[in-house]
Protein backbone atom coordinates (compact mmCIF):
# COMPACT_ATOMS: atom_id res chain seq x y z
CA UNK A 1 0.00 0.00 0.00
CA UNK A 2 1.23 3.39 -0.92
CA UNK A 3 1.41 6.17 1.63
CA UNK A 4 0.52 4.11 4.76
CA UNK A 5 1.31 6.95 7.15
CA UNK A 6 -1.06 9.43 5.37
CA UNK A 7 -3.91 6.90 5.40
CA UNK A 8 -3.43 6.28 9.11
CA UNK A 9 -3.62 9.99 9.91
CA UNK A 10 -6.79 10.47 7.87
CA UNK A 11 -8.40 7.45 9.54
CA UNK A 12 -7.66 8.93 12.96
CA UNK A 13 -9.40 12.26 12.19
CA UNK A 14 -12.45 10.55 10.66
CA UNK A 15 -12.83 8.34 13.73
CA UNK A 16 -12.38 11.27 16.12
CA UNK A 17 -14.92 13.56 14.49
CA UNK A 18 -17.45 10.95 13.48
CA UNK A 19 -20.46 11.49 11.31
CA UNK A 20 -23.05 12.09 14.02
CA UNK A 21 -24.69 15.30 15.23
CA UNK A 22 -22.16 18.05 15.74
CA UNK A 23 -21.77 19.71 19.12
CA UNK A 24 -22.92 23.35 19.63
CA UNK A 25 -19.84 25.50 19.63
CA UNK A 26 -20.32 28.94 21.26
CA UNK A 27 -19.85 31.82 18.83
CA UNK A 28 -18.57 35.13 20.16
CA UNK A 29 -20.95 38.04 19.53
CA UNK A 30 -19.86 40.55 16.91
CA UNK A 31 -17.77 43.42 18.19
CA UNK A 32 -19.72 46.68 17.98
CA UNK A 33 -17.39 49.58 17.32
CA UNK A 34 -18.83 52.83 18.63
CA UNK A 35 -17.63 55.70 16.45
CA UNK A 36 -15.69 58.38 18.27
CA UNK A 37 -17.49 61.70 18.06
CA UNK A 38 -14.69 64.10 17.21
CA UNK A 39 -16.89 67.18 16.74
CA UNK A 40 -19.62 66.98 19.38
CA UNK A 41 -22.31 69.70 19.15
CA UNK A 42 -21.49 70.27 15.48
CA UNK A 43 -24.58 70.34 13.27
CA UNK A 44 -22.74 71.18 10.07
CA UNK A 45 -19.48 72.41 8.65
CA UNK A 46 -18.41 73.83 5.30
CA UNK A 47 -14.73 73.72 4.42
CA UNK A 48 -11.68 72.13 5.99
CA UNK A 49 -12.03 70.39 9.36
CA UNK A 50 -8.30 70.75 9.99
CA UNK A 51 -7.43 73.71 12.18
CA UNK A 52 -5.49 76.58 10.66
CA UNK A 53 -3.66 79.39 12.39
CA UNK A 54 -4.20 82.87 10.99
CA UNK A 55 -3.36 86.41 12.09
CA UNK A 56 -6.51 88.15 13.31
CA UNK A 57 -7.58 91.67 14.26
CA UNK A 58 -9.90 92.21 17.21
CA UNK A 59 -13.38 93.56 16.70
CA UNK A 60 -16.85 93.39 18.21
CA UNK A 61 -20.19 93.36 16.38
CA UNK A 62 -23.43 94.27 18.16
CA UNK A 63 -26.19 93.33 15.73
CA UNK A 64 -29.78 94.35 16.44
CA UNK A 65 -31.64 91.34 15.06
CA UNK A 66 -33.94 90.89 12.12
CA UNK A 67 -32.29 90.58 8.71
CA UNK A 68 -28.56 89.96 9.12
CA UNK A 69 -26.22 92.76 8.10
CA UNK A 70 -23.96 91.35 5.38
CA UNK A 71 -21.53 94.25 5.52
CA UNK A 72 -20.93 93.62 9.22
CA UNK A 73 -20.17 89.95 8.56
CA UNK A 74 -17.74 90.97 5.80
CA UNK A 75 -16.10 93.35 8.30
CA UNK A 76 -15.57 90.41 10.67
CA UNK A 77 -14.36 88.07 7.92
CA UNK A 78 -11.77 90.66 6.86
CA UNK A 79 -10.45 90.61 10.43
CA UNK A 80 -10.45 86.81 10.70
CA UNK A 81 -7.48 86.30 8.37
CA UNK A 82 -9.54 83.77 6.44
CA UNK A 83 -9.44 81.31 9.33
CA UNK A 84 -12.09 79.15 10.94
CA UNK A 85 -15.50 80.68 11.67
CA UNK A 86 -17.66 79.21 14.43
CA UNK A 87 -21.35 79.95 14.97
CA UNK A 88 -22.83 78.96 18.32
CA UNK A 89 -26.47 78.62 19.28
CA UNK A 90 -28.91 76.61 21.42
CA UNK A 91 -31.73 76.18 18.91
CA UNK A 92 -31.97 76.45 15.14
CA UNK A 93 -30.07 75.17 12.11
CA UNK A 94 -26.73 75.49 10.36
CA UNK A 95 -28.08 78.08 7.90
CA UNK A 96 -25.33 80.54 8.84
CA UNK A 97 -22.71 78.21 7.34
CA UNK A 98 -23.65 78.85 3.72
CA UNK A 99 -24.54 82.48 4.44
CA UNK A 100 -21.14 83.33 5.92
CA UNK A 101 -19.19 81.16 3.49
CA UNK A 102 -20.49 83.10 0.48
CA UNK A 103 -19.44 86.47 1.94
CA UNK A 104 -15.69 85.92 1.96
CA UNK A 105 -12.81 83.47 1.83
CA UNK A 106 -12.45 81.43 5.04
CA UNK A 107 -11.00 78.03 5.90
CA UNK A 108 -14.28 76.76 7.34
CA UNK A 109 -17.64 77.75 8.79
CA UNK A 110 -19.12 75.50 11.46
CA UNK A 111 -22.26 75.69 13.60
CA UNK A 112 -22.27 74.28 17.13
CA UNK A 113 -25.60 73.62 18.81
CA UNK A 114 -24.66 73.71 22.49
CA UNK A 115 -27.96 72.93 24.17
CA UNK A 116 -26.87 71.18 27.39
CA UNK A 117 -24.38 71.98 30.12
CA UNK A 118 -22.79 68.60 29.39
CA UNK A 119 -21.92 69.79 25.89
CA UNK A 120 -20.88 73.17 27.29
CA UNK A 121 -18.35 71.35 29.49
CA UNK A 122 -17.10 69.07 26.72
CA UNK A 123 -13.39 69.51 26.02
CA UNK A 124 -13.77 68.92 22.28
CA UNK A 125 -16.51 71.56 21.99
CA UNK A 126 -14.40 74.06 23.90
CA UNK A 127 -11.39 73.24 21.69
CA UNK A 128 -13.35 73.94 18.48
CA UNK A 129 -14.28 77.34 19.90
CA UNK A 130 -10.72 78.12 21.04
CA UNK A 131 -9.43 77.29 17.56
CA UNK A 132 -11.79 79.78 15.90
CA UNK A 133 -10.54 82.94 14.20
CA UNK A 134 -14.07 84.42 14.22
CA UNK A 135 -17.07 83.69 16.42
CA UNK A 136 -20.72 84.69 16.13
CA UNK A 137 -23.59 84.01 18.54
CA UNK A 138 -26.91 83.47 16.77
CA UNK A 139 -30.25 84.76 17.98
CA UNK A 140 -32.45 82.80 20.34
CA UNK A 141 -33.11 83.22 24.06
CA UNK A 142 -30.38 84.86 26.11
CA UNK A 143 -31.56 83.11 29.28
CA UNK A 144 -30.64 79.81 27.58
CA UNK A 145 -27.17 81.14 26.84
CA UNK A 146 -26.75 82.32 30.42
CA UNK A 147 -28.07 79.12 32.00
CA UNK A 148 -26.28 76.69 29.69
CA UNK A 149 -22.93 78.38 28.97
CA UNK A 150 -22.08 80.65 31.90
CA UNK A 151 -19.50 79.11 34.22
CA UNK A 152 -18.59 76.29 31.80
CA UNK A 153 -15.67 75.36 29.57
CA UNK A 154 -17.51 76.96 26.66
CA UNK A 155 -17.82 80.18 28.67
CA UNK A 156 -14.09 80.05 29.38
CA UNK A 157 -13.36 79.44 25.69
CA UNK A 158 -15.47 82.43 24.66
CA UNK A 159 -13.62 84.67 27.08
CA UNK A 160 -10.32 83.30 25.79
CA UNK A 161 -11.30 84.46 22.29
CA UNK A 162 -12.31 87.87 23.65
CA UNK A 163 -9.41 88.60 25.98
CA UNK A 164 -6.44 86.55 24.79
CA UNK A 165 -6.77 85.51 21.16
CA UNK A 166 -8.71 88.72 20.38
CA UNK A 167 -10.67 87.47 17.39
CA UNK A 168 -13.57 89.27 15.67
CA UNK A 169 -16.56 88.35 17.81
CA UNK A 170 -20.25 89.24 17.49
CA UNK A 171 -23.84 88.35 18.11
CA UNK A 172 -27.33 89.22 16.97
CA UNK A 173 -30.53 89.67 18.97
CA UNK A 174 -30.15 87.42 22.05
CA UNK A 175 -26.56 86.76 21.00
CA UNK A 176 -25.92 90.49 21.23
CA UNK A 177 -27.80 90.85 24.52
CA UNK A 178 -25.15 88.91 26.44
CA UNK A 179 -22.13 90.80 25.06
CA UNK A 180 -22.29 93.68 27.53
CA UNK A 181 -20.80 93.38 31.00
CA UNK A 182 -24.28 94.22 32.26
CA UNK A 183 -27.07 92.29 30.58
CA UNK A 184 -30.79 91.65 30.71
CA UNK A 185 -31.36 87.89 30.88
CA UNK A 186 -34.94 87.74 29.63
CA UNK A 187 -35.86 85.02 32.11
CA UNK A 188 -39.55 84.21 32.12
CA UNK A 189 -40.90 87.04 30.00
CA UNK A 190 -39.50 89.99 28.11
CA UNK A 191 -39.95 93.60 29.21
CA UNK A 192 -41.67 96.39 27.28
CA UNK A 193 -40.82 100.05 27.78
CA UNK A 194 -44.14 101.17 29.29
CA UNK A 195 -43.98 98.49 31.98
CA UNK A 196 -40.31 99.11 32.79
CA UNK A 197 -40.85 102.86 33.22
CA UNK A 198 -44.03 102.30 35.26
CA UNK A 199 -42.20 100.00 37.70
CA UNK A 200 -38.43 99.64 37.22
CA UNK A 201 -38.34 96.92 39.88
CA UNK A 202 -40.87 94.61 38.22
CA UNK A 203 -39.95 90.97 38.80
CA UNK A 204 -39.29 90.31 35.11
CA UNK A 205 -36.51 92.92 34.98
CA UNK A 206 -33.63 90.53 35.64
CA UNK A 207 -30.22 92.16 35.29
CA UNK A 208 -26.73 90.73 35.84
CA UNK A 209 -23.38 92.34 36.47
CA UNK A 210 -20.18 91.13 34.76
CA UNK A 211 -20.56 87.44 35.56
CA UNK A 212 -20.50 85.98 32.04
CA UNK A 213 -18.63 87.42 29.03
CA UNK A 214 -15.85 89.99 29.28
CA UNK A 215 -15.71 91.81 25.96
CA UNK A 216 -13.29 94.71 25.43
CA UNK A 217 -14.83 98.17 25.89
CA UNK A 218 -18.17 96.68 27.00
CA UNK A 219 -17.71 95.94 30.70
CA UNK A 220 -19.59 99.09 31.75
CA UNK A 221 -22.18 98.72 28.97
CA UNK A 222 -25.62 97.15 28.59
CA UNK A 223 -26.82 96.42 25.07
CA UNK A 224 -30.30 96.34 23.56
CA UNK A 225 -31.63 95.08 20.24
CA UNK A 226 -34.70 95.38 17.96
CA UNK A 227 -34.56 98.88 19.38
CA UNK A 228 -36.90 101.04 17.31
CA UNK A 229 -38.90 98.14 15.89
CA UNK A 230 -40.02 97.14 19.40
CA UNK A 231 -39.89 100.63 20.99
CA UNK A 232 -37.28 99.66 23.57
CA UNK A 233 -35.91 103.13 24.31
CA UNK A 234 -37.79 103.36 27.61
CA UNK A 235 -36.71 100.00 28.90
CA UNK A 236 -33.05 100.81 28.20
CA UNK A 237 -33.43 103.92 30.35
CA UNK A 238 -34.99 101.79 33.10
CA UNK A 239 -32.15 99.25 32.86
CA UNK A 240 -29.53 102.01 33.22
CA UNK A 241 -31.35 103.43 36.22
CA UNK A 242 -31.46 100.01 37.86
CA UNK A 243 -27.76 99.45 37.29
CA UNK A 244 -26.99 102.74 39.03
CA UNK A 245 -29.37 102.10 41.92
CA UNK A 246 -28.40 98.46 42.43
CA UNK A 247 -24.63 98.59 41.84
CA UNK A 248 -23.76 102.28 41.99
CA UNK A 249 -22.38 102.12 38.45
CA UNK A 250 -23.20 104.76 35.87
CA UNK A 251 -23.25 102.36 32.94
CA UNK A 252 -23.67 103.24 29.27
CA UNK A 253 -26.19 101.85 26.81
CA UNK A 254 -25.53 100.76 23.23
CA UNK A 255 -28.59 99.82 21.23
CA UNK A 256 -29.09 98.73 17.63
CA UNK A 257 -32.29 98.52 15.69
CA UNK A 258 -33.03 95.58 13.39
CA UNK A 259 -30.95 95.32 10.19
CA UNK A 260 -28.26 97.35 11.98
CA UNK A 261 -24.88 96.53 13.52
CA UNK A 262 -22.44 98.49 15.66
CA UNK A 263 -18.91 97.42 14.67
CA UNK A 264 -16.16 98.23 17.19
CA UNK A 265 -12.51 98.00 16.17
CA UNK A 266 -9.49 97.08 18.30
CA UNK A 267 -9.12 100.71 19.44
CA UNK A 268 -12.74 101.03 20.57
CA UNK A 269 -13.85 103.10 17.57
CA UNK A 270 -17.43 102.24 16.60
CA UNK A 271 -19.13 102.62 13.23
CA UNK A 272 -22.68 101.65 12.30
CA UNK A 273 -23.45 99.30 9.40
CA UNK A 274 -26.80 98.37 7.92
CA UNK A 275 -29.98 100.29 7.16
CA UNK A 276 -31.52 101.62 10.41
CA UNK A 277 -30.08 103.37 13.48
CA UNK A 278 -27.94 102.78 16.54
CA UNK A 279 -27.87 104.67 19.84
CA UNK A 280 -25.23 105.49 22.43
CA UNK A 281 -26.93 106.33 25.73
CA UNK A 282 -24.76 108.20 28.25
CA UNK A 283 -26.26 108.92 31.69
CA UNK A 284 -24.72 111.92 33.47
CA UNK A 285 -23.61 111.71 37.11
CA UNK A 286 -24.83 115.28 37.59
CA UNK A 287 -28.31 114.42 36.33
CA UNK A 288 -29.56 111.39 38.20
CA UNK A 289 -33.19 110.22 38.44
CA UNK A 290 -35.51 112.24 40.67
CA UNK A 291 -37.66 109.17 41.35
CA UNK A 292 -36.57 105.60 40.84
CA UNK A 293 -38.21 103.17 43.27
CA UNK A 294 -40.28 100.01 43.15
CA UNK A 295 -43.92 100.24 42.08
CA UNK A 296 -43.63 103.93 41.14
CA UNK A 297 -43.21 105.46 37.67
CA UNK A 298 -39.75 106.67 36.79
CA UNK A 299 -39.06 110.40 36.94
CA UNK A 300 -35.76 111.25 35.26
CA UNK A 301 -36.52 114.71 33.98
CA UNK A 302 -33.76 117.16 34.88
CA UNK A 303 -35.45 120.04 33.06
CA UNK A 304 -35.99 117.81 30.01
CA UNK A 305 -32.23 117.36 29.65
CA UNK A 306 -31.65 114.22 31.65
CA UNK A 307 -29.74 111.80 29.42
CA UNK A 308 -27.58 112.69 26.38
CA UNK A 309 -28.07 110.19 23.56
CA UNK A 310 -26.15 109.99 20.29
CA UNK A 311 -28.02 108.61 17.26
CA UNK A 312 -26.18 107.33 14.18
CA UNK A 313 -27.87 106.38 10.93
CA UNK A 314 -26.33 103.20 9.53
CA UNK A 315 -24.94 102.71 6.03
CA UNK A 316 -23.61 99.77 4.01
CA UNK A 317 -20.06 101.09 4.29
CA UNK A 318 -20.26 102.05 7.97
CA UNK A 319 -21.33 105.47 9.13
CA UNK A 320 -20.45 107.70 12.06
CA UNK A 321 -17.83 107.36 14.73
CA UNK A 322 -18.11 106.88 18.47
CA UNK A 323 -15.14 106.23 20.74
CA UNK A 324 -15.97 103.53 23.29
CA UNK A 325 -12.47 103.71 24.74
CA UNK A 326 -13.40 106.92 26.55
CA UNK A 327 -17.05 107.69 25.65
CA UNK A 328 -15.96 111.25 24.96
CA UNK A 329 -18.97 113.04 23.50
CA UNK A 330 -16.75 115.60 21.80
CA UNK A 331 -15.22 112.91 19.58
CA UNK A 332 -18.57 111.63 18.25
CA UNK A 333 -19.21 112.33 14.58
CA UNK A 334 -21.65 111.50 11.82
CA UNK A 335 -24.75 111.48 14.01
CA UNK A 336 -27.11 113.65 16.06
CA UNK A 337 -27.42 114.41 19.78
CA UNK A 338 -30.69 114.19 21.70
CA UNK A 339 -31.85 114.71 25.25
CA UNK A 340 -33.99 111.89 26.64
CA UNK A 341 -36.06 112.50 29.75
CA UNK A 342 -38.81 110.65 31.61
CA UNK A 343 -41.72 112.23 33.44
CA UNK A 344 -44.08 109.92 35.34
CA UNK A 345 -43.09 106.97 33.19
CA UNK A 346 -43.35 108.79 29.85
CA UNK A 347 -40.24 109.13 27.68
CA UNK A 348 -39.55 112.33 25.73
CA UNK A 349 -36.82 112.89 23.11
CA UNK A 350 -35.62 116.41 22.33
CA UNK A 351 -32.97 117.34 19.73
CA UNK A 352 -29.99 119.13 21.25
Amino acid sequence: MKYPMLIAILSFFITATGCGKSENVPIAPPVVVTPVVTRPASIGIIGDTADVVKTVSAGMVLMGGGTDVESAFKWMIDRSGGGDVVIIRVTGTDAYNAFVNKLGSVNSVETLKIDTRELANNDAVARIIRNAEMLFIAGGDQSDYMNLWRGTKVGDALNYLLKDKKVPFGGTSAGCAILGGFYFSGEGTSVVSDDALANPYATNITLYNNDFLHAPYLQQVITDQHFLTRSREGRSVAFLGRIYKDWNVLAKGIAADERTAVCIDQDGKARVFGSSKAYFILPDAAKLPEQFTAAKPVIWKQNDRAIPVYEIQASDTGNGNFNLANFNAAEASGGSWYWWSVNNGQLTKTPQ
